[in-house]
Parts: C-alpha cells; structure tokens; sequence
C-alpha cells in the first residue's frame, strides 16, 4: 500500500460479507460502507461544498472523460487539481473515461443501462421500434477508444495511458483504470473478448502511472456469466492494485445483479477497498453492503431531485416502487406535509409538498437544490445508520424492517 492511503477493515458480521472500515487518504478518511454522491463536472448539481460537508458527505466521484472535454485537464492541473479547482478539501474519486465508451456507445444503439433495458426504450430482445437506435459516438479498438464529443462533434482519443495521465492531472485521491464496460445485451463471445482487452489495458495502466500520491483501482469486469466474473476476480486482484471496483453490465434485473455480486466477492482480496459502480438505490444499499461492497457512486439521487423524484421510506403513502414521492403530481398541490415528517434536512424542516411542488411546476433552480439536499440528506443519512448497525451486529434487523415494505422486483 502507498504510504499515502490505506485500507483497513474494522468489523465484519459473523457469517456475512458486510463489513466496516475506513479508507485513508491524502484529504482525509472516509469511513466505510459510504456513498460518494457524483459531481460529474466537478460540482455536485445544485449544491455547493460547503452543503455537501454540512450533509456529511465524506468524498465525491467526477467524470474524467467530462473534465477533460471541459474545462481541460490541463486547466484543473493549473489550479493544483480538483481539490483546490472546486474548493472540496475530501477525498475525491474519478473514474477512467471507460464508462463513456459504453454509455456513448452500445448504451445509445440498444438503449440500455448497467443493469437492463431503460425506460421506455422496450425490449432489444423482441426487436427495435423504427426509429428507435441512436448513433453511437464511440467506438472501441484493441489500443483504446475514439470518441466524438457530444458538445461540438469533435474527435478524442482515450486508452490506458492516456486516462491514466488525464486523472494524474486532476488530482483524485483515487483513480480508475480504464476498462471496457460491456452491454447487457453484449453475447458471451464478446463480453469474453472485451474481458481480455481490460485486463490488457490494466497492466497498461499500472505500467503508466508515475510516482503520484493517487490510489489506482483495477475494474472487474464479466458481463453476467459466473466463468468470466471469477476469471476476472483471479486476474485483477493479483495486480497491484491498491482498490478494487466493480463495473460492467450487471445483468438485466437486480437479482442478476445480486447473483454477480455473489460470484464476485468472495473471491477478492479482503485487505483493500471494495468499490461498486454506479449503483446506488436505497435497496442496493443494503443488498450491496451485506455482500461486502464499501463505497459505491451513483447519480440516481441528484438525477431523481431534478426530476422532482424525492426518497421516502419504502411503504410511504403516495410513493412509486422504487421509494420516492412524485411531486409533480397533482395530488400534493395542497399538501401541508413535508416531503418526510421524520427528516431532519433543511428542505423538510422549512417546505411543504405544495411549496416544492409549485417549484418544480414552475421550473425554478431553487425546485432542484431542495430536492437534491432532502435526496442527499436521506443517502447519507441512511449510511451512517448502516455503519451503526454494522458496528452493533444488528444490520441484519435494520435491512429486514427497511425492505420489508418494499414492492417486490418482478421475477
């Protein structure tokens, strides 16, 4: 391990893969499990530094590939890095660019996401609605990846050496090899063959990083099948890797992704941190932290306020399946209520459904900064509760009373 950041694990439940711990790094600790709210363009959308410390948020995730279409990387090394650049003195992750190659690739030609089909975009197994496909804007070799950028068309060129340099530049604490995300609808054949060019590009990675004080992290990839999961978890983690994340599709349903989590896991070394991405719902908090994971990012919270989606309790009256009051609706016009009685945010404590709903309808900024704090309130509020539990053996109780008024996934 550099004598710049550490792992150490804690606490682990008897019988269980959860665990407590704490990562060390150059701008302070992050006790573990955690979720790293995504700023992707360094900021968190709606709110400033000084509310994401006042919420508790112990470290953020920023996007390389973003940063460096804009402003530049260069421009952020100029200001001594992201830290100083958007005046976050916490830990800070980024992840490699290789998530681009996917979502602005096959993500955009078969409408999916890390774990299925999108909304709205129907079934790419029973055929495309005419009109359906969109241009993907990048596009995968054996070196690396060409992007045309989705702000002016232009040409880029990301591959191992090249993330390598840009995160280098930005200054994360923890940085990301860059790796090849494959689709849920990619076959077995080449879910295997983009297997094998991640873990070439991993050694590339490691061979380029110069003498920083950043924590590079290896990706396990494999798509949903077991062989290439656990082939993948035996090369990975033999690399010097000082974390391990990870990425790729995770099926098309929660319990495929469940079943590679299972798969994945055990299997890696238990001495340095876990990181799983971009997944973060509040029943994959707990799904996810009993199989182990410490740290996860996703932009689900930030992207659900925006869209006037606010995080309830499971089981709340009025609420959609996956925990959140709609405020668009009519139904809280007149509502009185704070979004969650029990919260204790500065949107619940101050603001009625009827208020934020007026908001929202109305299309005002303050609509998306009230919502962003009450759903970043709720994530980390509900992750201080799961350390708690870990720390006093009792987190299996507080999953069972969490989900048990979930709906449940359809089979």
């Amino acid at each position: 391990m550099s004598e710049h950041f550490s792992f150490t694990e804690h606490r682990r439940l008897p019988g269980m893969a959860a665990r407590r711990g704490r990562i060390d790094t150059p701008h302070g600790s992050i006790e573990t499990p955690e979720f790293l709210p995504v700023g992707t363009m360094a900021t968190v959308k709606g709110m400033m530094p000084r509310d994401l410390e006042a919420l508790g948020a112990q470290g953020m995730l920023s996007n390389t590939y973003h940063l460096y279409l804009r402003p530049g990387a260069d421009v952020v090394e100029e200001f001594g890095g992201l830290h100083n650049f958007m005046n976050w003195k916490r830990p800070v992750m980024t992840d490699s660019g290789g998530f681009q190659a996917f979502s602005l690739g096959s993500a955009r030609e078969h409408g999916v996401g890390k774990i299925g089909v999108f909304p709205g975009h129907g079934n790419p197994l029973a055929g495309r609605p005419a009109g359906w496909a969109e241009e993907a804007l990048a596009h995968i070799d054996e070196d690396g990846v060409s992007f045309r950028s989705h702000l002016d068309g232009s040409k880029h060129r990301l591959n191992p050496e090249i993330s390598i340099r840009i995160q280098e530049q930005l200054g994360a604490d923890m940085i990301l090899a860059f790796d090849e995300c494959t689709s849920p609808m990619a076959s077995y054949e080449y879910t295997a063959q983009a297997l094998e060019r991640t873990h070439r590009w991993a050694v590339r990675c490691l061979e380029a990083r110069r003498d920083t004080p950043q924590a590079l992290y290896g990706i396990v990839q494999g798509g949903e099948w077991q062989d290439l999961r656990e082939r993948s978890v035996e090369f990975i983690g033999s690399l010097p890797f000082q974390g391990l994340a990870i990425g790729g599709s995770l099926g098309k349903s929660k319990q495929d992704m469940h079943r590679v989590l299972d798969w994945t896991v055990p299997g890696l070394p238990s001495d340095r941190p876990r990181h799983l991405l971009g997944i973060g719902e509040v029943d994959d908090l707990f799904e996810c932290v009993e199989r182990g994971i410490d740290t996860f990012d996703c932009v689900i919270p930030t992207r659900f306020a925006r869209t006037a989606n606010l995080f309830v309790p499971f089981g709340t009256e009025g609420a959609s399946k996956r925990g959140t009051l709609v405020l668009r609706h009519t139904i809280h016009a007149r509502d009185q209520r704070p979004v969650d009685p029990d919260c204790e945010c500065y949107c619940c404590r101050n603001f009625s459904r009827a208020y934020l709903r007026h908001l929202f309808k109305a299309d005002e900024i303050l609509a998306y900064v009230l919502g962003t704090i009450h759903n970043l309130h709720f994530m980390l509020k509900l992750m201080r509760t799961i350390r708690a539990s870990l720390d006093d053996g009792t987190f299996p109780e507080l999953k069972a009373r969490w989900l048990s008024r979930r709906d449940p996934e359809p089979a």
